[in-house]
């Protein structure tokens, strides 16, 4: 049995989180056998599927970390968050709402029979594939790394440095694409798309293979969790209005079709990726109990053995755990 219940007598020092988060990578690493690495993406493949490991950081900058935090991978879908966020900054919210919903699915994250089937006006929300490939090409630039220069910026901005585009996940994507080229030839023949298919799904493929740490992911959940805006240096990054429509998607469509129970279950804004990467985000809470990160925090996980759904399998049993027991629910 996981220990760890917070109760009014203890006091809620760096290292007495760190002695538990320690504890509860340790048991639920067990569960990383249950699941398996992507295999869609050949080169994704080559992911060690027993790693595990956490990074929180809060508001207030106390940072606890555990596990496999020195592993780099890349970002996958959860760049769809913040591909969301440029495309929102760069021609508004109106306009970006205008050309993609912000309604759950309930199917798979690359499925293409809900566009046909419904003859939808617009792709559900940005975080399907669908909905992602049409955000990528409303970004602004004539060629990929035009249009995704806001997006390094919006990381180095967060994140005091200019990560890494991995070139042979790019490459690995480019060259098992059949999936993705199907539903984007879909979306050019109902006129969804804003920029030639070949600049729009290479915009797409690049802005899964930006790699990155846990850190990363908690520093990224850190900026959201606080409304867009750095709470050491109280600089607005993201606009308040940017952030808080992201953090609602999160919420009601970041974990694919498990999105319903993993709000009712864990109860905050989160958002995967098939390489084992969540972000996830708690926001401040008026609590009177004696509970850690009261002023919000933003959780990196990675795990890449997944479950069915495409969601680190280990990785949401641990932040299941972690908001239950430090009641991190936004209900």
């Amino acid at each position: 049995m996981v220990q760890g219940a917070v109760n009014q007598n203890t006091k809620l020092t760096e290292e007495w989180l760190q002695n538990y988060v320690d504890e509860w990578v340790s048991f639920f690493r067990k569960y990383t056998k249950n699941g398996e690495v992507a295999s869609y993406i050949p080169i994704l493949q080559k992911a060690n599927k027993n790693h595990l490991g956490i990074s929180i950081i809060g508001n207030e900058g106390m940072t606890i970390q555990s596990g496999d935090v020195h592993v780099p991978f890349t970002i996958q879908s959860i760049s769809k968050v913040f591909t969301f966020i440029v495309a929102c900054m760069e021609r508004g919210v109106s306009y970006v709402l205008n050309r993609v919903d912000v309604e759950p699915t309930g199917e798979a994250f690359n499925s293409i029979m809900h566009l046909e089937i419904r003859q939808l006006r617009k792709p559900f929300n940005p975080f399907v594939n669908a909905g992602a490939i049409t955000v990528a090409s409303l970004l602004k630039g004539k060629t990929s790394e035009e249009k995704l220069e806001p997006l390094f910026q919006l990381f180095e901005d967060i994140l005091g440095y200019r990560p890494r585009l991995n070139m042979d996940v790019f490459e690995s994507e480019k060259e098992t694409s059949v999936r993705n080229r199907a539903i984007g030839y879909y979306l050019v023949e109902m006129g969804y798309l804003e920029s030639e298919l070949e600049l729009t799904l290479e915009t797409y493929f690049k802005q899964c293979s930006i790699e990155i740490s846990i850190h990363d992911l908690a520093r990224l959940g850190m900026i959201l969790a606080n409304d867009g805006e750095d709470p050491q240096t109280e600089i607005e990054i993201i606009p308040r209005q940017v952030a808080r429509l992201a953090k609602s998607l999160m919420l009601t469509c970041g974990m694919y079709d498990a999105s319903g129970k993993f709000a009712a279950y864990v109860g905050i804004p989160a958002k995967s990726g098939v390489s084992g990467g969540i972000v996830a985000v708690a926001p401040p809470r008026s609590r009177n109990e004696d509970l850690p990160f009261l002023e919000g925090c933003g959780i990196g996980v990675y795990g890449p053995a997944l479950d069915k759904q495409g969601n680190s399998i280990a990785g949401i049993r641990l932040l299941r755990h972690i908001a239950t027991k430090w009641d991190l629910s936004i209900f």
